[in-house]
């Protein structure tokens, strides 16, 4: 018997979560609490996965064969709503001081030596009443760096560049979880 198809369009934009990777994926439940949220996004989420292969092949074209040598993986997002905080997530080298007696907060940037090697989860999750959710999630770290345009008459949204590394011993590099039906 064929198995049912469940094709789906999928409309819009959703919410961009970030937690430090502790060794272990966690669940969707676990991630996508607001306290997570690394800001409202603007202009979506793209996943962008670029596989390499080597061909070898013989001078006539007869014969060929090929293999996948390398994957490369990124999710891009243009984060709108952000603070001083946040830039700790975007940027390695950042450290971020607060001071609540006088309600300020410091976030020093650079310094090679200062990097802190953390990787993070980061999990887009696309809500869908009609048709389910979707969640995508890796493993990664800001490593586009990033832009901050402070202009007379347009928000200052940084756009966000995370690449992505293995999640597990298997190699994942993108885990994506969909709601097969849309439950009540």
């Amino acid at each position: 018997m064929a198995e049912k198809k469940t094709e789906k369009i999928r409309l819009g934009s959703g919410k961009l979560y970030c937690m430090e990777f502790t060794g272990t994926l966690p669940e969707t439940s676990a991630i996508c609490k607001e306290v997570n949220r690394l800001g409202y996004i603007q202009g979506g989420a793209t996943i962008e996965y670029k596989p390499s292969f080597y061909e070898a092949k013989d001078d006539l074209g007869y014969v060929s064969k090929s293999i996948l040598t390398e994957e490369e993986v990124t999710l891009k997002s243009g984060i709108l709503t952000w603070n001083g905080a946040t830039l700790e997530k975007l940027c390695s080298t950042a450290r971020v001081t607060e001071d609540n007696a006088k309600k300020l907060r410091t976030v020093k940037i650079g310094g090679a030596g200062n990097s802190n090697g953390k990787k993070y989860v980061l999990c887009f999750h696309h809500t869908d009443k009609a048709d389910g959710d979707v969640w995508i999630m890796i493993v990664g770290a800001n490593e586009n760096g990033f832009d901050m345009a402070f202009l007379k008459d347009k928000e200052t949204v940084i756009d966000a560049e995370f690449k992505a590394l293995p999640g597990d011993d298997q190699g994942t590099l993108i885990t994506f979880i969909e709601e097969t039906e849309k439950t009540v």
